[in-house]
């Protein structure tokens, strides 16, 4: 399969996914227990809702970081080394960006309020990290490989 087909069945599917259990959220699902509550939360800033400040501007300040670094995955050739792992990075962004040009802002839903309280994310954000971790995994062993 070419590389362009994983790249793009990885992005449709995690931006399919992801919309589709922000929909349940908006829709009104809600679950609390005494660690982990499952709550709905327009984030209109980015990770703890920083730049929040930025409020219209964000959504083109993001559209434009994520251009810079699809020209660069392009450029370096990591789509065609790392489709799926791309196209997973490439949908997650593009949904959290979407979700700005419709919605009040990012749509969150996990909260972990166990030990200590942490910021409200989504499955697109765990997926955003989950690629770059393997980017950066895949750097690290083909490094110590040569």
């Amino acid at each position: 399969m070419k590389w362009q087909v994983k790249f793009l069945l990885a992005l449709i599917a995690i931006f399919i996914i992801d919309q589709a259990i922000k929909l349940v959220f908006i829709n009104g699902f809600r679950w609390n227990s005494e660690w982990l509550s499952l709550i709905l939360v327009y984030n209109k800033g980015v990770a703890f809702s920083m730049f929040s400040f930025l409020a219209e501007y964000l959504k083109y300040l993001q559209l434009v970081l994520l251009a810079m670094v699809g020209y660069y995955f392009y450029k370096e050739k990591l789509l065609i080394k790392y489709p799926i792992i791309s196209g997973i990075l490439f949908g997650a962004g593009i949904s959290n960006i979407f979700d700005r040009f419709i919605r009040e802002g990012v749509v969150d839903y996990v909260y972990y309020h166990g030990w200590f309280d942490f910021a409200v994310f989504n499955f697109a954000d765990v997926m955003i990290d989950f690629s770059i971790g393997m980017m950066l995994l895949y750097y690290f062993i083909k490094e110590r490989k040569e």
